[in-house]
């Protein structure tokens, strides 16, 4: 017999009853009942129960042990019996009677249980992440996040791209985030920097020739943490394609998201094809570039019924309304608890108004509206007895944003949102630049090696402000799970692009000199786009933060909290690497980062 195990703990059944076994694993639980204590026994394959007699040197030895101690066990299957079955375990016909016991690894007490998911706080649980990902759910996690990615590389190949790695060391670059560096030894004085995307070596393999890539690929920021982005490290599905227009990367790529949604989405139903929603269109609607499309409510603008009004708190401001049918007949409470959200989110109050069985307006701002303004209301809203309707005012982006949370609350609350779905979109028609409203500077709004629409003449010819990019970004949920564009490849427009962001000839072939010297040798129109597996995971697990899917993740300051990274560098390293720390007082400079 092997020296640990003829079995694993998840593979036993009926038919196994009276085999001698032997079994390696951790003790997940005891219990004891009238001196007959009844073990689980747990790998990674799965639970099976072990049984030590009152007097045996098995219960003995079994007694003793703390939770988590590491044991091979030898015994024999036994049937559990009809009325003790545990059907909700694969091994729940069987039990293992133990006849000798050998501890192979010692526990120490426990800093937090494993065998329930207690409330234990994160930091503790990322300093004992060894521990935290014995648990079933964590364990789980990674485990779907494996096959998801067996079953990506699976796919992509199936659908005719080819992996290829790309280097991790590479040279900085102004993508939108700080970069990691690394000092160079041999080159004193300057650094690596630990890629922000595959970007630019991804359209050199295009050029190159390669027409189909694709990489499961490491991404290094140094962003801020949120829920869902992890500080420090991620991964992507990195893609890009030769000859291209934006419907050939979408196609692929909805195919590839249907697929896994539906192998791996527990049974939730994903709908498809996925609508393309322009972004402006996006904001007016949803108040967000990332809509949740669970939520069946639509906002619509109404600036221009408002724009000469006597009602001071809409005068002048871009005004929202949110119609939501079949929820005038709900008690106040109901009104001033999405009053109370929206204050959450950054109003000052929410307004409305209620449509009674007369279809007359009543509400805290009834009074405050003319028979015209509640005639085109009506008929702008598309209003009926039983609706009701709430009102955002302020700034654009202020208002999008708020209003844009109230409509998911707002469908959340009055039974107009989806559950068990996957609901997809694709965000299109970004525009290409961006006014910094400080400084009144023009600057990309997205990704600077994006094709802008019309090509020079429309970067020649039109504002800034009006020209769209042929960018687009994958929504699924309320979560953007990558951006993509199709990638200007001719150096003229590149140059002009970026004049116009205000970066000169010299500095674009400075921060760009490998790609740009590329461009002039016959390049192809190519496009991608870099779906995120962490996030990927994160919805099929149906966790609420990334870092639940992520087998080491930092927290939420960028700190390793099991092996102490970041740590401190000897001064013999320092100066082997030529560099000098300074320990003074420091004023960083504003960062801003793009999109």
């Amino acid at each position: 017999m092997h020296r640990y195990r003829s079995h694993t703990c998840g593979e036993l059944r009926a038919t196994d009853v009276g085999s001698d076994v032997r079994l390696s694993g951790w003790l997940h639980n005891r219990r004891d009942l009238g001196g007959i204590l009844f073990i689980d026994l747990r790998d990674h394959y799965g639970l099976v129960q072990l049984v030590a007699r009152p007097g045996t040197a098995a219960n003995e030895a079994l007694a003793k042990l703390t939770k988590e101690t590491v044991v091979r066990v030898d015994g024999k299957v036994v049937s559990r019996g009809a009325d003790n079955v545990n059907p909700e375990l694969p091994t729940g016909e069987i039990e293992i009677e133990v006849e000798t016991v050998e501890v192979l690894g010692a526990a120490a007490p426990l800093p937090f249980t494993i065998n329930t998911d207690d409330g234990v706080n994160e930091e503790r649980r990322l300093e004992y992440r060894f521990l935290d990902l014995r648990r079933e759910r964590m364990h789980r996690n990674i485990m779907l996040r494996t096959a998801v990615i067996a079953a990506i590389r699976s796919k992509m190949t199936a659908l005719g791209f080819n992996e290829l790695a790309t280097p991790i060391l590479a040279a900085t670059s102004p993508e939108g985030a700080r970069d990691f560096l690394v000092p160079s030894r041999l080159h004193p004085g300057k650094f690596y920097a630990l890629p922000q995307a595959p970007q630019q070596f991804k359209q050199l393999l295009m050029i190159a020739g390669f027409d189909r890539y694709f990489q499961i690929a490491p991404c290094f920021r140094d962003e801020d943490a949120r829920a869902d982005r992890s500080p420090g490290e991620f991964y992507q599905l990195d893609i890009e394609m030769s000859f291209v227009e934006q419907e050939d990367v979408f196609q692929p790529v909805e195919k590839l998201m249907t697929e896994l949604f539906e192998e791996f989405g527990g049974g939730r139903h994903v709908t498809s094809p996925f609508p393309r929603i322009p972004f402006r269109e996006a904001m007016v609607k949803y108040g967000s570039d990332k809509p949740d499309l669970r939520a069946g409510l639509e906002l619509v603008d109404i600036t221009d019924v408002f724009a000469d009004s006597a009602f001071k708190a809409f005068a002048g401001k871009h005004v929202r309304a949110l119609p939501v049918p079949g929820t005038a007949g709900r008690p106040r409470k109901f009104f001033d608890g999405l009053g109370d959200y929206a204050v959450e989110q950054g109003a000052k109050g929410l307004a409305w108004v209620r449509v009674g069985e007369d279809g007359a307006l009543t509400g805290p701002i009834a009074k405050f509206l003319t028979e015209d303004d509640v005639k085109v209301l009506t008929e702008r809203l598309g209003l009926a007895a039983g609706h009701a309707v709430f009102f955002g005012a302020g700034e654009f982006d202020e208002v999008s944003k708020i209003m844009g949370a109230v409509r998911v609350e707002a469908a959340k609350r009055a039974g107009h949102f989806e559950e068990n779905v996957f609901r997809f979109c694709w965000i299109v028609d970004f525009p290409m630049y961006e006014k910094d409203e400080e400084t009144g500077r023009i600057d990309f709004s997205h990704n600077p090696f994006s094709m802008p629409q019309g090509g020079l003449e429309a970067l020649d010819t039109q504002d800034p402000l009006d020209i769209l990019a042929w960018q687009y970004d994958i929504v699924c949920n309320g979560v953007e799970l990558s951006s993509g564009a199709i990638r200007n490849h001719e150096p003229d427009v590149m140059y002009r692009a970026f004049e116009i962001a205000g970066y000169d000839k010299e500095t674009v072939e400075k921060e760009f000199a490998g790609m740009l010297r590329a461009f002039h040798y016959g390049a192809p129109p190519h496009g991608g786009i870099a779906p995120g597996v962490d996030r990927i995971v994160m919805l099929l697990a149906d966790e609420p933060n990334i870092r639940e899917t992520i087998a080491f993740p930092l927290n939420g300051n960028a700190q390793d909290l099991l092996m102490g990274a970041p740590t401190e560098v000897d001064e013999a390293r320092l100066k082997e690497l030529h560099i000098s720390v300074y320990r003074g007082p420091f004023t960083p400079t504003p960062y801003k980062p793009t999109k």
